[in-house]
């Protein structure tokens, strides 16, 4: 092994394990967001961050173990979260023009905070 391949290989290792460490202190954040949101819109865009951090998470462990096989289950997964993230935009979308009180009582929060703000 020449001195390049050595440091390469310890440079991949670091910058895994920084990834990793990143993408923690990220996944807490989120799951911080998704619990105390304060809407539901705010809930279903922290979920499909959830999902970016998990695809985040699955190729640096295809990374650090050299088994690239996760890569394509990272792709994958990002295809389903993106169609969850789709039905609940439609979920949503549907509670609002079904004039569902919870949404319109949300709304309407959101919009005295915004005006509160301005």
């Amino acid at each position: 092994m020449t001195a390049f391949e050595s440091f390469a290989a310890r440079f991949l290792d670091a910058s895994v394990t920084i990834a990793l460490g990143l993408l923690t202190v990220a996944f807490l954040i989120i799951v911080y967001r998704t619990v105390k949101g304060p809407s539901l819109p705010d809930r279903v865009v922290a979920l499909d961050m959830l999902v970016a951090v998990g695809i985040g998470f699955i190729a640096a462990i295809g990374v650090f173990t050299g088994y690239y096989l996760y890569i394509d289950i990272a792709i994958t997964l990002g295809l389903v979260g993106f169609l969850a993230t789709v039905a609940f935009a439609r979920f949503v979308l549907n509670r609002g023009l079904a004039g569902d009180k919870t949404i319109m009582d949300e709304v309407e929060d959101s919009i005295r905070r915004r005006e509160a703000g301005q």
